[in-house]
């Protein structure tokens, strides 16, 4: 769905570490000030979905079928980010997952702060002429709808993913319950935001040990291409969890080394923002055939050759993909 303001608040269906050379003017550039502010939104993203959870009223719809849902947190969250974004930068392209009524946009979703430590890092030069026109933004408001309807909060993610040029270059995700299981006393949430030539932030980078195989694939999507495809990797273990985020996440802290879905299903809002911050730390994610995806704002939607993805030794996963599965899935 593309978002674009019919006027001041409305959001409508067509809504839609390397040195480099750096900026350092004494304004922030325009793709900082975008940065900064999709923290802010996505930190109070966090805090819908939370609200959403404790009100014990989830608004479920299924869109396609049981394993296709929508819940209240999809809808809101989507409204806040769409609207906050398209209010500071109208001539932004911002592509949601969910396809919305044209409505008003309620007061208390928009949000206009901006994240200071990301105004104060130092851009690559090559982002100072970047326009508003020539940026999309692609906009998962609940990355993991189906386990938030059954409690599995940790693999719950909000995505908000930055392309120029195609190329997904930052991305920004907030886990509403980073750190539920720590008590009642615990923060909850916290948000990780990465530039490709600056780096990633809000985590600590780890890598699974030199040698080893954890795959981490899909929990509810599952089928024999996905099967055959691990299974010829013969990983020491498999991690079936939900989210794309949440994979993404699972490899920078060290917990699997590649994530494969060698299926069809996955869609430009699930990946851009992973994309972005998997390679500001050096990693790689393309289709299962190698090829890097595209984030135009006319491109389609679905990742129709699935997903492969690694922090490190992304090639000797791509080598391990079989010929079979590489023919049932065409680009």
């Amino acid at each position: 769905m593309l978002c674009r303001p019919l006027h001041l608040l409305t959001v409508t269906t067509l809504c839609s570490v390397r040195r480099a050379a750096f900026t350092m003017s004494s304004a922030p550039i325009l793709l900082a000030r975008l940065v900064a502010t999709a923290h802010t939104v996505a930190d109070k993203s966090g805090t819908i979905v939370r609200k959403i959870m404790s009100g014990g009223d989830l608004g479920i719809v299924e869109k396609t079928g049981a394993n296709d849902l929508q819940t209240a947190a999809d809808r809101l969250v989507q409204q806040s980010i769409c609207a906050s974004l398209a209010r500071k930068f109208p001539k932004l392209t911002i592509i949601g997952e969910e396809d919305l009524p044209s409505e008003e946009v309620s007061e208390d979703l928009i949000e206009t702060g901006e994240y200071e430590e990301i105004l104060k890092a130092a851009f690559p030069s090559k982002y100072s002429s970047i326009k508003e026109e020539e940026l999309v933004v692609w906009v998962d408001p609940l990355d993991g709808t189906k386990e938030y309807t059954e409690g599995l909060l940790d693999h719950v993610t909000v995505l908000i993913g930055i392309a120029y040029e195609g190329k997904a270059i930052a991305g920004v995700i907030n886990q509403p319950y980073y750190n539920y299981q720590a008590g009642d006393s615990a923060v909850l949430g916290r948000t990780i935001w990465g530039v490709l030539g600056i780096g990633a932030f809000g985590f600590e980078l780890k890598e699974v040990p030199e040698g080893q195989h954890i795959v981490t694939t899909t929990r509810s999507h599952s089928s024999k291409l996905v099967n055959d495809c691990i299974a010829a990797i013969n990983p020491e273990k498999v991690v079936r969890v939900g989210g794309a985020g949440n994979k993404i996440i699972q490899l920078i802290e060290g917990q699997a080394s590649a994530y494969v879905f060698a299926s069809p299903g996955c869609k430009k809002w699930d990946t851009c923002a992973p994309e972005a911050i998997l390679h500001a730390v050096g990693g790689k994610l393309t289709d299962i055939h190698g090829n890097s995806f595209e984030y135009h704002k006319d491109v389609k939607h679905m990742n129709s050759a699935g997903v492969l993805a690694a922090l490190r030794n992304f090639n000797y996963y791509a080598s391990r993909v079989p010929e079979s599965v590489k023919q049932a899935l065409v680009p």
